[in-house]
C-alpha cells in the first residue's frame, strides 16, 4: 500500500470490560475487523461460524456483536433470534454485503442496533459500535428488585 497513513482519534471510549464479537465466515474480514478494534483500544474476538459463537455466547460477557447476515450454518437473523431466546442481550450490528430493505427491517424489528453494508468505512463501523456499547452501558440494570415507594413522613 502506498500513500499516507492516518491514525484516527476515537473520543468515545468503550467500557474497559467490553469486547467486540465478530461473526463472519470470511477470515480476512475477521482479521481486519479484529485489528481495527484493537487499534481503537477495544478487545475483539472473532468466530468463523454462527454455532461456534452461540456455543460460547453464554460465557462471553459484555460487548457488542458484529454479525454477518449470510453464514454457512445459520443466518444472522437466526443467530439474533437464538440470542433472544437464550436471554443474551448483546447489541447486534449487522455487517453484510447482502442487505435488502426487508432484511434490514426484520433485523431492526428483532432488536438490531445497526445495519451496515459492506464495504463500510472504518470510522462508520467504529462509531456504530461505540454508540452501541455506550447505549448498552447506560441501559438500566434489571435486578429484579423494586425499591419501596417513598412516602412523606410528615
Amino acid at each position: 500500500m502506498t500513500g499516507p497513513f492516518f491514525f484516527f482519534y476515537y473520543p468515545i471510549m468503550a467500557p474497559p470490560d467490553a469486547t467486540v464479537f465478530i461473526v463472519d465466515d470470511d477470515p480476512a474480514i475477521c482479521t481486519a475487523l479484529s485489528r481495527l478494534f484493537r487499534l481503537a483500544g477495544v478487545a475483539a474476538q472473532s468466530f468463523g461460524c454462527a454455532r461456534e459463537f452461540l456455543d460460547r455466547a453464554p460465557d462471553l460477557g459484555a460487548g457488542c456483536l458484529i454479525l454477518d447476515l449470510r453464514l454457512p450454518d445459520l443466518s444472522g437473523l437466526e443467530v439474533q433470534a437464538e440470542l433472544a431466546r437464550a436471554g443474551i442481550e448483546l447489541p447486534v450490528i449487522f455487517h453484510t454485503a447482502h442487505g435488502s430493505g426487508s432484511l434490514r427491517a426484520k433485523a431492526f424489528q428483532a432488536g438490531a442496533v445497526g445495519f451496515l453494508e459492506k464495504p463500510v468505512q472504518d470510522q462508520a463501523l467504529l462509531d456504530a459500535v461505540f454508540q452501541a456499547l455506550e447505549r448498552d452501558r447506560q441501559a438500566p440494570l434489571d435486578t429484579g428488585f423494586d425499591p419501596p415507594e417513598r412516602t412523606a413522613s410528615n
